[in-house]
């Protein structure tokens, strides 16, 4: 068995690793990590993972950490991951981190949006972790950044046809929708039930830290440099995530040809399922699974396509994508504890 360490096992993402990872054949947590709940059993404080009756949180010590495992999970906030991030890495330690420090491969623009990089010397070493674009780097990485839910879809839906070139580069408009979980398990008067419960709203509209990296990885997909729009929103759901893209065609294609281009895209690529163009993608459909569901439409009258993509922003877009990312670096079937369904209705 693999010993795995997750660094802040109490916040959403977290709490998600331990419940999936119980359904890992190869892989044990070893030690958990709570500032907060630090020496309270897990199946206590989660009685739905009792099958952790023996493992008590621990404070934050990174030598007892590195001497308890072999591959660390950071689910820390920006910034005070990285420097946890290079201790293990240090260590000799593989590490899959799911804050954002390491996922932009520019210091400049990283500043720009999150604040001081405090270990840019790893940035050259972090391989971007979604692994139906980058599998075969991912299977020789030390340290992967995981990425953001918002990217998650936005890149998955636009990737086909931006590796064809059939879609401009600059006027593509992404507008997404994410379940209150996104937000993290602090208390805070925005997610507060009373504030989304019945409600639905647009926030840093424009101005999402998620923007560069999305631009950053559709960049390199095209080989151009491409900008977008991005407007995300708060649904009063739980966990879910539901993207729709919008881009103008350069090249006459219908609603068929355009499901071909997406459907030969992701060929045996496990955790896709790309759906036949009469239907659309659903949350409830990929509720705790890592499964992203897209699909797409031609608009022929405005040469524009739609493309649609669902995932759990928790588990595609967090915690199982991370698990995936474990299973390639350790060159594990990359399903392996991950052939779980949704939870229907």
């Amino acid at each position: 068995m693999t010993k795995v360490g997750i660094i802040g096992a109490t916040g959403y993402t977290g709490l998600e690793l331990l419940r999936c990872l119980l359904y890992h054949p190869k892989a044990e947590v070893t030690i958990a990590t709570s500032r907060q709940f630090a020496g309270q059993k897990v199946a206590v404080l989660f009685p739905f993972l009792k099958g952790y009756q023996d493992l008590t949180l621990s404070p934050l010590d990174l030598e007892t950490v590195a001497k308890q495992t072999e591959v660390v999970f950071t689910a820390l906030p920006h910034q005070v991951a990285m420097e946890v991030v290079s201790f293990f890495i240090k260590k000799g330690k593989k590490v899959i981190d799911l804050s954002a420090d390491f996922r932009l491969k520019d210091p400049g623009v990283y500043e720009t949006w999150y604040g001081p990089h405090k270990a840019k010397e790893l940035l050259p070493l972090a391989i971007y972790g979604l692994p139906e674009i980058y599998s075969e780097k991912i299977r020789g990485a030390t340290l992967v950044a995981n990425p953001g839910c918002y990217p998650t879809t936005a890149i998955l839906a636009l990737a086909p046809f931006l590796s064809k070139g059939v879609i401009e580069l600059n006027n593509i408009i992404i507008d997404a929708k994410s379940g209150v979980s996104g937000a993290g398990r602090g208390a805070k008067l925005a997610t507060h039930f009373c504030e989304v419960n019945e409600n639905m709203e647009a926030y840093k509209v424009c101005n999402h830290r998620h923007t560069p990296e999305i631009e950053q990885e559709l960049t390199q997909l095209a080989g151009k440099v491409v900008k977008v729009t991005f407007v995300p929103h708060l649904i009063p759901i739980s966990r879910g995530m539901f993207t729709t893209v919008y881009a103008r065609l350069i090249k006459t294609i219908t609603s068929e040809t355009a499901h071909r281009l997406m459907t030969d895209y992701y060929k045996n690529k496990p955790f896709i399922e790309v759906l036949p163009p009469e239907n659309v993608p659903k949350t409830i459909f990929v509720r705790g699974t890592n499964i992203c569901q897209l699909g797409v439409k031609v608009d022929k009258k405005s040469s524009t396509i739609v493309i649609m993509a669902a995932i759990d922003n928790l588990a595609k877009g967090a915690s199982t994508q991370a698990i995936q990312n474990m299973n390639l670096m350790l060159h594990f079937p990359e399903e392996m504890g991950l052939k779980t369904l949704p939870v229907f209705p």
